[in-house]
Order: structure tokens, then C-alpha cells, then sequence
């Protein structure tokens, strides 16, 4: 089923839903409508409508849950990212343990939230990996920060980081998003995203997961 806004709207940012509970469903769909930036294009209840609509939908980024009644939604990311490897996919269910966490990432997801977070956090997010960002609930990215520390060191590539670029680093391994960041800094959220444009340069990386691990790693 797809959902779309009674009104035109300048839009910048589509979605695509990946969610069996009509309830819930439904109201993401309303939620991002109700954003000027944001379009709902497509809605799925199973993996199996979403491998077949999604490629067709051509979304900007696709929410995804796990616990589909098909295929889970970790598969359905591995499928999707082989065949579209720039799609960007974040999870969003209710599952916080560390095997769903890292399968999802691992599979390709982008970021990671859980369902209780705010509607306008959730909105953010968005926003956020459309930019080429990861955002995770602050429960999760400890999760992840913390199975890191027993790893040993890997190549030091955090020497050419600047003083503030290792601080907003910092930061973004503590769980923090842009806009804390840049409230915490006294900064600009588009300042806090140039200076990681140039941290994902130094590090070789594409995300901020494995910017963290880079620099927990150091």
C-alpha cells in the first residue's frame, strides 16, 4: 500500500516503509508526510513486497524493521544492498541486543534505532543518513563503542585529525548526534558536517561506525 499527502509538496527526501504492524505502519507514513522535506512512497508489511517494490520505488531511504512475517529484515538489507549498494537503509525496531545490532550493520544498514525514539529524533535520522550519516540510538552506539574496547590497536590513521576533528570524534563515540554535537561545540550543524566529511577522508572511511571504530582503535 502507498501512502501520499493530500497536498503538493516541495520534496526533497522519499521513504520507503518496511514494517509488518499496520498500526505502525501507518503512522510513520503520516509522520513523514507531515515533513515538508519528506515523502512516504512506498509502504510494505513483508520482505518479499519489499525486495519486489522497493527497486521500482527507487526511495532516497528505506526504514526498515526486522521481524518481518516473511524473511527478516536483516536479510531483506543484504539482498537489497547487493543488488543497490548506495541505497540507504535504517533499522528501526524493537530489538537492542548486540547479535541484531551488529547482523544489521553487517548486512548493510546504515543506522540503527529503536521504536521509542521521538518522532522528531526519528525525523532527524532521516535526514541524517540521506547525508551519508549513521545515526543509532544512544543505547546502541554505546553497544557498539563498547565492543570495540577489548579489540588490539590498528593502524593509527587518527594522527592527521585536527584537534576539533578528533573532538567531534569524541563525540560521535559517545553517541551523540549532529545537532548535540554542534550545541556542545557552539558550532553549526553544516560545520559539524564539513568536519566530518574531512574525518571520513583521513580515516578512509564512508560512515560513522567505522569512523568510531577507527578511533577506538587507535
Amino acid at each position: 500500500m502507498v501512502r501520499t499527502s493530500k497536498k503538493k509538496k516541495p520534496v526533497s527526501i522519499t521513504v520507503s516503509l518496511v514494517e509488518d504492524i499496520d498500526d505502525i505502519r501507518e503512522g510513520l507514513a503520516d509522520l513523514i508526510n507531515g515533513y515538508d522535506e519528506f515523502r512516504c512512497i512506498g509502504s510494505h508489511r513483508t520482505g518479499a513486497e519489499a525486495l519486489r517494490e522497493i527497486p521500482r520505488e527507487k526511495p532516497d531511504v528505506v526504514l526498515m524493521d526486522i521481524n518481518l512475517p516473511d524473511l527478516s529484515g536483516i536479510e531483506c538489507v543484504r539482498r537489497l544492498k547487493a543488488e543497490y549498494p548506495d541505497l540507504q537503509i535504517m533499522m528501526l525496531t524493537m530489538y537492542e541486543d548486540s547479535e541484531q545490532v551488529f547482523q544489521a550493520l553487517a548486512a548493510g544498514a546504515s543506522g540503527y534505532l529503536v521504536k521509542r525514539t521521538p518522532p522528531g529524533q526519528l525525523i532527524e535520522a532521516l535526514r541524517e543518513v540521506h547525508q551519508g550519516g549513521s545515526p543509532m540510538s544512544m543505547q546502541i552506539a554505546r553497544m557498539v563503542v563498547d565492543s570495540f574496547h577489548h579489540m588490539g590497536p590498528a593502524r593509527d590513521e587518527t594522527a592527521n585529525l585536527t584537534p576539533r576533528e578528533e573532538e567531534i570524534l569524541s563525540h560521535l563515540a559517545k553517541g551523540l548526534r549532529y545537532k548535540e554535537i554542534a550545541d556542545t561545540l557552539f558550532i553549526s550543524v553544516e560545520t559539524v558536517r564539513s568536519h566530518l566529511r574531512r574525518i571520513y577522508e583521513k580515516l578512509h572511511v564512508r560512515s560513522r561506525t567505522e569512523a568510531v571504530v577507527k578511533y577506538l582503535r587507535k
